[in-house]
């Protein structure tokens, strides 16, 4: 009976170390935020996210596992008495986060050499290559648009650029010593929680040419102001090559601050009097048309991304391209085949209904753009969303303005956030939105019944944003 309890408390203790350490790397490895998460109890619980078993989480998990074993031993070894046993080892699922904070800060010599060694190395690597490297950043639109240009580039150019949403450290130092090889042309996209992480990158790239897509309060509870994010972002402009050039995408104010403060080589988009912009633009539910203004010249364009903000990123891309000598006609032509990135605006359709899939991430602009797409489509409109996060002290009335902005297009929402869920139902309900027709999904399986009992043939059902599993 003494070893059936043993092993059920080992088996109870594995299942909560997978959750509490899945919880730790969907922090990005920063204790402060995994204790914070702790201490809230937003844990990892879901199968949304798996652990990703790098080699740094392979060093970790041999640690922290030798440090619980070390601690079970001593627990059974010394202890006789069943139930302070099975006290004790209730007393390690309390322990559990403080032992994984313990082998985060052992290990932390040894990452921090390994990091700086790869950092080191690829930087080597880029320095002995004569290739355009292109840098972008801002709050969003960097993944798009940094796959518009590729795409665009490749009319004439071998082209390397870092996959998904690689746009750390590490994420950049992987595309570069993985993927480079005889090409012509590197674009890394560098993203930022902290002011300085954009300088670090730029360090490892030494980026000619730089792209600042639009900028708003995108990771504002890291940030703490929208001042503090737009001296992020600065941190490009500031580190460019001497001789490098600056695209800035005017869409933003953020942006257009940020143009206007640069002494550099420069060039301004998404404005009528900028370097490039767009004009005549038809949007409906097959794609988009418009007119591409760069440098004077016009080009009818047409393509299979919706939004305006995808029309801002394709006129940005579009200029640095032209800079680097594509063709107009090529340009033309890379455009109308651009297909949408997964889960960014993403059209999938049947013969029943219509998804726009834009799941990947959320903020304030890229909803209300999600929205707008949305009013374009006929039929019964379904909105699925868990709202805005890590927004700080401005998430309740943002959540409460999107709610509106929903109940002004959609036919029916379901909630799928918790925290977010009183602020959108209020918002929403603010804008006389029929109480009856908002429901609330605490799972994944809950939501696909709500929406097999609102879909008839013809509905649209807009999923926007999906958060990782530490989110209710």
């Amino acid at each position: 009976m003494l070893y059936v309890n043993i092993c059920i408390s080992v088996i109870l203790f594995l299942l909560w170390s997978y959750i509490i350490i899945k919880t730790y790397q969907l922090d990005g490895y920063n204790i402060p935020s995994f204790l914070s998460h702790i201490f809230e109890f937003k844990l990892a619980y879901g199968d949304k996210n798996k652990i990703n078993f790098t080699k740094r989480m392979i060093r970790f998990l041999l640690l922290y596992f030798l440090l619980s074993s070390a601690i079970f031993f001593l627990i059974n070894f010394y202890v006789k008495n069943i139930f302070l046993i099975i006290l004790d080892c209730a007393i390690i699922f309390l322990l559990a986060p403080i032992l994984v904070a313990i082998a985060h800060y052992m290990l932390y010599p040894i990452e921090i050499a390994i990091k700086k060694y790869y950092i080191q190395k690829a930087t080597r690597v880029l320095e002995k290559k004569d290739i355009i490297k292109i840098a972008i950043t801002g709050s969003f639109g960097k993944t798009s648009t940094k796959h518009i240009l590729a795409s665009i580039l490749g009319k004439e150019y071998k082209v390397c650029s870092s996959p998904k949403n690689f746009n750390t450290e590490m994420g950049i130092t992987r595309t570069i010593l993985e993927n480079l090889d005889d090409h012509d042309v590197f674009i890394a996209e560098m993203g930022a929680r902290h002011k300085g992480d954009i300088e670090k990158l730029t360090k490892i790239v030494k980026p000619k040419y730089g792209i600042v897509t639009s900028i708003g309060k995108q990771h504002i509870e890291t940030f703490k102001s929208l001042k503090n994010i737009e001296s992020a972002k600065n941190e490009l402009p500031l580190n460019i090559e001497k001789d490098g050039i600056i695209i800035f995408n005017g869409d933003s104010k953020s942006t257009l601050k940020l143009y206007h403060s640069f002494k550099g080589c420069k060039y301004l988009t998404n404005q009528s009097q900028g370097f490039a912009y767009a004009k005549n633009i038809e949007i409906n539910e097959s794609g988009s048309s418009f007119v591409l203004v760069i440098d004077g010249k016009e080009m009818k364009v047409f393509t299979r991304l919706l939004g305006n903000c995808n029309i801002g990123n394709i006129v940005t891309a579009s200029a640095l391209a032209y800079m680097l000598g594509i063709k107009e006609e090529d340009i033309v032509s890379a455009i109308k085949k651009l297909s949408p990135s997964p889960h960014r605006l993403e059209i999938i359709k049947n013969d029943y209904v219509t998804i726009i899939d834009d799941s990947y991430n959320s903020n304030e602009v890229g909803f209300k753009e999600a929205l707008d797409v949305l009013s374009k489509f006929k039929g019964i409109k379904i909105v699925v969303t868990p709202g805005l996060v890590e927004m700080g002290q401005e998430q309740s009335n943002a959540n409460f303005k999107l709610g509106a902005e929903i109940a002004d297009v959609a036919d029916y929402i379901i909630i799928m956030n918790e925290v977010n869920k009183n602020y959108l139902f209020s918002g929403a309900i603010s804008h006389n939105f029929d109480r009856n027709k908002i429901y609330f999904a605490s799972n994944r399986k809950k939501q696909k019944e709500i929406l097999q009992l609102l879909m008839m043939k013809g509905s649209v059902i807009l999923f926007e944003n999906d958060l990782p599993d530490n989110y209710k």
